[in-house]
């Protein structure tokens, strides 16, 4: 399974999608900092699953309906930062979906996530994370689940791998860094978190229009792990 997970820097990512999809044969599409009142219904071969309403920097979701059912989808708000208090950037920082795999015939659960900015703490975007987790949990208990984004947090990962270990979920970060326009903040940004799922490559593809580099994720299920799914 293919997820390309990008932020698109206010929207002016948006006309790369549809090449990247195609060139990638990606079969799940997550987005952060996307306009979400104008986005398509389809992109490429994905169709839109959901996209966040209240958010000026918007989050949304799209698979390839072909292999995949969405059985539910839903926008969370998470703990916000002073930042989010202020500015309104984000009222919604996670989109999960419950997703039916027709080839395996079995359920998991996929997010797209924003944690807040670099003006919060690092201790902030940590229980921003847990409770997304809890939320995926809440979605599909025991079921598989992949969390792509962009967490923020390009510095410390020993602790954020260890903080993310202790709910049941693994850490992989790209082959390059997804940030690296300015020299003080450069690092991995975005990566992703994951249960269920043996992660097979995370990749940092090329440059766009973004100041974040998008990422593909490369994961296969943990067969003998986790049950079918009903």
């Amino acid at each position: 399974m293919k997820t390309i997970s990008y932020n698109l820097r206010k929207n002016r990512a948006i006309g790369e999608l549809a090449t990247l999809v195609d060139i990638h044969d990606a079969e799940l599409l997550c987005l952060q900092e996307a306009d979400t009142l104008n986005l398509p219904s389809r992109i490429g071969s994905l169709s839109l699953v959901r996209a966040t309403e209240r958010n000026r920097l918007g989050l949304a979701m799209y698979v390839n309906s072909e292999r995949f059912e969405v059985r539910s989808a839903d926008a969370f708000q998470l703990k916000k930062s002073l930042h989010d208090r202020l500015l309104a950037p984000a009222h919604e920082r996670l989109l999960a979906a419950r997703i039916h795999d027709r080839e395996t015939a079995s359920d998991f659960v996929a997010a797209s996530f924003h944690a807040a900015p670099l003006t919060a703490r690092n201790s902030l975007r940590r229980i921003q994370i847990s409770a997304a987790i809890d939320e995926l949990a809440a979605i599909g208990p025991g079921l598989p689940s992949i969390m792509v984004g962009d967490y923020n947090y390009p510095v410390f990962h020993n602790r954020l791998t260890a903080h993310v270990r202790a709910s049941g979920y693994d850490t992989n970060f790209s082959d390059k860094r997804t940030y690296n326009r300015y020299l003080l903040f450069r690092g991995h940004y975005d990566f992703v978190t994951s249960t269920g799922f043996e992660i097979n490559r995370v990749q940092t593809l090329g440059r766009g229009s973004s100041d974040h580099l998008p990422i593909m994720v490369t994961a296969q299920r943990h067969e003998a792990l986790v049950p079918l799914a009903a």
